[in-house]
């Protein structure tokens, strides 16, 4: 293999693409280029470049994710899926992960307690639980902060909830059905759903 071109990124003037047998191969710092003297008709090894570009990728990708997670906390899944939609290779997003958990930057407990704690105001714990999944969080690490939310929390959620979608509406039995669905689609259970409604009407056969 030999690298047929050096060329600056028009994006990004700290950055150059090295291209290999005439096409692209991967994109490195101008310093990491430098201190690895890499020079057009230079032959070289995939296994050399990869190590290289590993290198380069480091401490990038690391300062990307730090400035990801300055706004808002982020799971340890979120910032993997950022790393990985910018390009950056399994083994950087991995070297970022443990270097963020050592500093402390990520961890899906305290992510889980923060969110749990934020959310039981307005959704159901059934809900939370679906969205803390898809963010990554276990089910055991969501479970231990779900059972701390207690059932007075949940129904004074619901009720919060039910008095924004009964505005303008008769409380009859088919608008009372109606609110309840809607209480069960925000993730409340089918018993907070009825100590929410019952003040309403009757909701014994509610389904």
């Amino acid at each position: 293999m030999e690298i047929t071109a050096i060329t600056p990124q028009a994006k990004d003037k700290t950055r150059c693409s090295i291209y290999v047998d005439g096409r692209f191969y991967c994109g490195l710092t101008l310093e990491t280029t430098v201190k690895n003297r890499l020079k057009v008709g230079q032959t070289v090894t995939g296994g050399y470049l990869s190590e290289i570009q590993l290198e380069s990728e480091k401490r990038t990708a690391l300062d990307k994710a730090l400035t990801h997670i300055t706004a808002t906390q982020k799971t340890e899944k979120e910032v993997a899926d950022f790393l990985t939609k910018k390009g950056y290779l399994p083994a950087t997003v991995e070297y970022v992960l443990e270097k963020m958990r050592s500093y402390g930057f990520v961890n899906d407990e305290d992510y889980a307690k923060a969110y749990a704690e934020s959310k039981s105001k307005k959704k159901g714990v059934r809900l939370i639980r679906q969205e803390l999944r898809a963010k990554g969080v276990s089910d055991e690490q969501a479970q231990a902060v779900l059972v701390e939310i207690d059932e007075d929390t949940q129904i004074a959620a619901a009720k919060s909830i039910l008095e924004k979608y009964m505005r303008g509406k008769t409380a009859d039995a088919p608008t009372l059905q109606k609110a309840y669905r809607h209480l069960l689609s925000k993730g409340f259970s089918y018993d907070v759903a009825k100590s929410a409604l019952s003040s309403l009407g009757d909701v014994d056969e509610m389904q």
